[in-house]
């Protein structure tokens, strides 16, 4: 029987049968057909022969996302077309300036403004002409749904540990979002297949709100070159688990290639799980940890992502950069002032209150830094909504407000708080005149802020003439940074603290700020080294390459997918596997003369039912069997104690019960 997961979902993960034609706006797309069409609307995806030559494609990259790295500009009049320029700052538009030139990439996602419907087609084909871009656009219900609901309401409070206790807390599942959740993937999945060429091609899927999309994919096309990159933490088992939807998003992770986290402790997280609830164990094969998933292999990688050390250079270079710098200068060092920065957005897991409590018991322990410390706190708008947001808000203002009134004096704020959108040039310009960098979430994905803080105190020549007026002083920083954030593992240099523990907090805030400056010189450069080899480009070739050496093996293997809607998976086996014929068991018992027999227990001498009796027949058998003499041994052995011998390590005990 199908479950509940399933129902009103089985129509969208039957393929291509229903699908729709491709939209006129993609008519200019130069689409690479697959090896054979043998029929219409039926593709041979059987191995292709070696002999058969083929021009080596350029390589191409199909980047699907929930939102394109793009911005849209709505026309002033209704006769005046849409326009459209890159996003700079978005993670995806970095691959394409840091990956090499040979290699193509085609983006698909969501528009962040809603397009009308009778201008769509339009802005698809404007898209795909100037930005190489494919919409995908979600109906309004739909589009809800599925980020308001599903991604914002489940799975991202799920995955940075927050359980949906009461109502209050994240609210109860709810499986229209669910099912809104899988319909906005199969959108997804219809704009990818619009301009695939599974032969050639390779998919990089980013992030929690495509995490069904490799089911679609591997069910059309049971071979396609496909990778996953999940950018927020991944829960332990004792907090997935509790998902109600925890198979479908784990066998649906599995039907990639390769997966990736950024670090080892959301990897081992993935895996405990996949062992607890799928029971597939993990090995490592050649230094790579691989799962094997039905005769598939599926790669875990583990490597942070980095930041794009190009775009920073130039952006420190900007007469912007610098007039803000000056600025900024004049406003706090002139009247001298020591500046730490925090810039986190405005939700309930960045922390940004217990920093606030943190800074108000520094100056309570320490009267020396009155009047001369301030906390400058960048806030940045939430990508979520509700409740929750307006009361993280509404706490912080109290606390801003609270601190400067006890610890305030005239031309004097101990903490400013920045909470209007802020350019990117003036973001780095905060962060050069940043004495210490904070970062004090409670649970964090791969929060970038520490490296861009690093890169930015590097600075250039200018900006070390304005700072240091002449001076030949080295670089520094200082990082605090929370030990529950992705990038902790990677500063080894930082002062890591436990962001619950206000006390601690605040004196790990104070020893950054009196570290002797050769110490702190001396992180500033582990740092600097690490960042600006470990950049942007380097996490995403290092992505790309593993996921080709994963793949290399696909036209190798014979594949049969199985099973019905979220459940589907692809049986993958060696090309010389043969099914055993009744015929060549019989000759080859009839030739031997010892015979060792082991049968299973439930299923094969018995039927799985609560009557644990085998039937008469299989006991004649059984006793057949047994009476020749050249049967040397003959056993069974049931699942129940097979299952207790695998969850029981220590006991050496044979499971065999010989007759």
């Amino acid at each position: 029987m199908v479950s509940r997961s399933y129902s009103n979902l089985l129509d969208l993960a039957t393929g291509a049968a229903d699908q729709a034609p491709a939209p006129a706006a993609l008519g200019a797309l130069r689409r690479r057909l697959p090896r054979v069409v043998t029929n219409s609307g039926l593709i041979d995806d059987s191995p292709a022969s070696p002999s058969t030559p083929s021009p080596a494609p350029r390589p191409r990259t199909i980047v699907v996302a929930n939102q394109l790295p793009i911005r849209s500009h709505r026309p002033a009049s209704p006769e005046e077309p849409w326009t459209f320029d890159w996003d700079e700052d978005s993670l995806l538009r970095h691959l394409h300036h840091t990956s090499p030139p040979s290699m193509e990439f085609i983006y698909i996602g969501c528009l962040r403004d809603d397009i009308p419907q009778a201008d769509q087609d339009a802005v698809a084909q404007a898209l795909l002409d100037t930005h190489n871009c494919v919409p995908a656009f979600l109906p309004p219900d739909i589009a809800e749904r599925y980020y308001h609901g599903f991604c914002k309401q489940h799975l991202w409070p799920l995955f940075h540990y927050m359980l949906p206790l009461s109502p209050d807390l994240g609210g109860r599942f709810d499986r229209s979002l669910w099912q809104a959740y899988v319909s906005a993937n199969k959108i997804f999945a219809d704009k990818v297949l619009e301009v695939i060429n599974p032969d050639d091609d390779f998919v990089w899927v980013h992030d929690y709100h495509l995490m069904v999309l490799p089911t679609f994919l591997r069910k059309r096309f049971n071979r396609i070159k496909l990778g996953f990159f999940l950018h927020s933490p991944f829960p332990s088992s004792e907090i997935y688990k509790t998902l109600p939807v925890r198979e479908e998003l784990l066998r649906a992770l599995l039907n990639s290639d390769l997966i990736g986290f950024h670090t080892f402790d959301y990897a081992r997280h993935f895996l405990s799980c996949c062992g607890r609830m799928l029971g597939l164990s993990y090995e490592s094969k050649r230094g790579h940890i691989c799962l094997e998933y039905y005769g598939r292999t599926v790669s875990i990688k583990i490597l942070p992502v980095g930041v794009h050390m190009e775009q920073l250079k130039t952006v420190l270079g900007l007469p912007e950069t610098e007039a803000k710098v000056a600025e900024l200068m004049e406003k706090y060092m002139g009247k001298g002032r020591v500046v730490m920065l925090g810039v986190d957005d405005m939700d309930i897991f960045k922390g940004i209150s217990l920093k606030l409590l943190a800074m108000e018991e520094l100056l309570r322990q320490h009267p020396e830094w009155r009047g001369k410390l301030v906390l400058v706190q960048v806030a940045n708008p939430a990508r979520g909504r509700g409740k929750d947001v307006a009361e993280v808000q509404a706490e912080t203002y109290g606390m801003m407000r609270r601190i400067n009134e006890v610890y305030g004096e005239p031309g004097y704020e101990p903490v400013v708080l920045i909470d209007e959108p802020l350019q990117f040039y003036e973001r780095v310009a905060y962060y050069v005149i940043a004495e210490v960098c904070l970062v004090t979430a409670v649970r964090d994905g791969m929060n970038l802020i520490p490296y861009e803080y690093i890169v930015s105190r590097q600075g250039n020549e200018t900006l070390d003439r304005m700072l240091r007026q002449g001076k030949p002083e080295e670089k520094k920083s200082m990082l605090v940074v929370s030990e529950f954030i992705g990038c902790s593992p990677s500063l080894s240099g930082a002062v890591r603290v436990n962001p619950w523990n206000i006390e601690a907090v605040a004196d790990a805030m104070e020893s950054a700020l009196v570290l002797p400056e050769s110490e702190k010189r001396l992180r500033h450069d582990k740092h600097f080294r690490y960042v600006s080899t470990h950049d942007v480009g380097y996490w995403a070739n290092s992505f790309l390459q593993d996921l080709e050496r994963t793949c290399k093996d696909h036209d190798k293997r014979r594949c049969w997918g199985i099973g019905f809607g979220l459940r589907f998976r692809v049986v993958s086996l060696d090309l010389s596997f043969k099914k055993l014929s009744l015929e060549s068991i019989l000759m080859a018992y009839r030739r031997a003369k010892t015979r060792a027999i082991l049968l299973d227990y439930d299923g094969t001498l018995m039927p799985q039912a609560i009557n644990k009796s085998p039937s008469a027949e299989s006991v004649r058998i059984l006793n057949s069997l047994c009476r020749d003499k050249n049967n040397e041994g003959l056993s069974y052995v049931s699942e129940e104690l097979a299952l207790a011998n695998h969850r029981d390590e220590d006991d050496d005990s044979s499971l065999d019960v010989w007759e």
